[in-house]
């Protein structure tokens, strides 16, 4: 009998074949010896509680054709998923994180737990926990895998109904504690009709960069690889059959969204692949928010299938194994991400959930905050670096410090990667709470920090990664109205910035200046880590109360970008 350390078999010459059949896999029996096991597994990842049916719609990759649809929406999704489990005797399902924050109003309201309900109506089993899931800090997530009423933000849990929990099980096997334990566990077994199905689940080992440190105070992320390779081996000498691994890393693509291909794959996830055991031969990736099906190539070893379900419910992956009961061997027969496009219909369980917490919703998101007229130089184009949205919120948050302060502030800086929606083109210049909310989802609080000019600058410098022509790290800081920044990334490391500009005058290196950032950036998320040894001299209330004040306080307009200026010559 075949071990089980090597049980998971990846072969393109498998006695099953895939044949195409309403957009769905299927399996084909090609002269079997005997009759093997169908297993399925469904995946979904970055749901980030998108409840309701989107406005736009995505374009994706279609076995070669492109294709534009409105996809997405948990009575959809979970309709889809219904349909897919349909005539399958073993199914799972699973999901690579991100599955809340960063949220649209409707969810993140309600602190997701509406997200979370929606998820369990669609009998989700397992999910590796993401970066957002740590947005308002631990004590929080445990209240959101356990239920209950207990307040750990400022808003008020169970608003709605009570909240009982996740159904599913939250994997974080490298999220640690300093004695090493884990925050939840780090793999477990399913049964899977015949076969004991092993899953590992893991965040990104960056997410301690992506989170505002104190929401993950006393907590490490360990290396993705060794970790997997480690809780894989445990569960396999437990007595999985095979190991998959959930991830919440992802790959890149071009295009982003694709039903089947894996066109020009690069990204993080692929060194962290390479470095994996022969044993884990199924990889559900996420992050990334983009779709693809990768067989990827080993030396003097069957491809390892790995697989991303795009972004906010537009897509599930659906995945047949073939089980062989005999020598408990698992082999991957086909995989493919099946449009969340309403063919399904809708799940009517969600749909009277969703249509709950929106009407509950609507008033609040519906009240009028400001007037917001267009930018007077119109669209601030594909050369702008600076989006209008986030300079927008900049202003906002140098106003408020000024306002608490009595004017003691100079400068404002917003992460750019922080805003999470912009306004469309032709919008309705009378701004909602609803729309900034969805533009501030975080409940960031604003520091004012004592920095000198060479302090800031050394902050500037912190954007940028890398040797040659550099590139961001996490992303760019969006400026107030005041500054003028510019930089070019051939610039030998240190000295990529070339000029800032504060009220029409250089940047005095030996001034003292007070800085406005949110709490994220002060405690060195983003890798700013320079901003958490300032000294914090006064805070200026929460963010979101910042740009709602902007807004209220007169007529605005919004910004034109600009305030950032890339010199970085084109590169042959």
């Amino acid at each position: 009998m075949m071990s089980r350390s090597a049980a998971f078999v990846l072969s393109a010459a498998s006695a099953l074949a895939l044949v195409a059949c309403a957009g769905t896999p299927a399996l084909q029996m090609v002269a079997p010896s005997a009759l093997p096991v169908e297993l399925q597994v469904l995946a979904i990842n970055d749901f980030h509680g998108n409840l309701e049916v989107p406005s736009g719609t995505t374009a994706y990759n279609a076995d070669g054709a492109m294709v534009r649809e409105v996809l997405g929406g948990a009575a959809r999704l979970g309709a889809t998923m219904a349909a897919l489990r349909a005539g399958q005797a073993h199914s799972v399902s699973v999901a690579a994180g991100d599955l809340i924050g960063g949220t649209p109003f409707v969810s993140a309201n309600f602190l997701d737990e509406p997200a979370i309900a929606s998820l369990n109506l669609m009998q989700l089993d397992v999910a590796a926990v993401g970066n957002h899931e740590f947005d308002r800090g631990i004590p929080e997530l445990r209240r959101i895998q356990n239920g209950g009423c207990e307040t750990n933000t400022l808003r008020t849990p169970c608003a709605l109904e009570h909240y009982g929990g996740a159904a599913f099980t939250y994997l974080a096997g490298n999220t640690v504690d300093d004695t090493g334990q884990t925050l939840f566990p780090g793999g477990l077994i399913r049964d899977v009709g015949p076969a004991r199905i092993g899953f590992v689940g893991l965040t990104l080992r960056a997410t301690a960069t992506l989170v505002a440190p104190s929401q993950t105070a006393g907590y490490t992320f360990l290396d993705e690889a060794e970790t997997a390779n480690r809780l894989a081996r445990q569960l396999l000498d437990q007595g999985a059959d095979t190991v998959v691994l959930l991830i919440h890393e992802g790959g890149r693509v071009d295009p982003t969204q694709n039903i089947s291909a894996c066109p020009n794959l690069s990204g993080p996830v692929v060194p962290i692949i390479e470095r994996l055991i022969p044993e884990i031969g199924l990889v559900v990736s996420g992050h990334t928010h983009q779709s693809y099906i990768c067989q990827l190539p080993r030396e003097n070893a069957p491809p390892r299938l790995l697989t991303s379900a795009g972004r906010y419910g537009s897509f599930v992956t659906d995945i047949r194994l073939a089980f062989d009961p005999e020598t408990r061997a698992v082999r991957i027969a086909a995989a493919r991400n099946v449009p969340v496009n309403g063919a399904a219909g809708e799940d009517a369980a969600i749909g009277a959930l969703v249509a709950r917490y929106a009407a509950a919703a609507a008033p609040v998101a519906a009240r009028v905050v400001g007037t917001l007229a267009p930018s007077a130089t119109g669209s601030d184009g594909e050369a702008c670096i600076d989006p209008a949205e986030a300079n927008l919120v900049a202003d906002a948050q140098l106003h408020a410090a000024r306002q608490a302060t009595g004017g003691h502030a100079d400068m404002a800086f917003m992460n750019i990667s922080g805003v999470r929606t912009r306004f469309p083109a032709g919008y309705d210049p009378a701004i909602t709470y609803g729309q900034i909310f969805a533009m501030q989802p975080f409940g960031n609080t604003l520091q004012v920090l004592e920095m000198t000019g060479a302090d800031v600058l050394h902050m500037l410098e912190e954007q940028f990664c890398g040797e040659g022509v550099a590139r961001p790290c996490f992303g760019l800081l969006a400026p107030s109205a005041n500054l003028r920044i510019r930089f070019d990334r051939s610039h030998p490391a240190g000295q990529r910035v070339t000029g800032v500009e504060v009220d029409g005058r250089p940047l005095d290196l030996q001034a003292r200046y007070r800085v406005v950032v949110n709490n994220f950036l002060a405690s060195g998320g983003d890798g700013f880590a320079s901003l958490s040894r300032h000294r914090t001299v006064a805070d200026a209330g929460l963010d979101l109360d910042a740009l709602e004040s902007w807004l209220s306080s007169g007529e605005r307009t919004l910004p034109a970008c600009g305030r950032l200026a890339d010199l970085t010559p084109p590169q042959t």
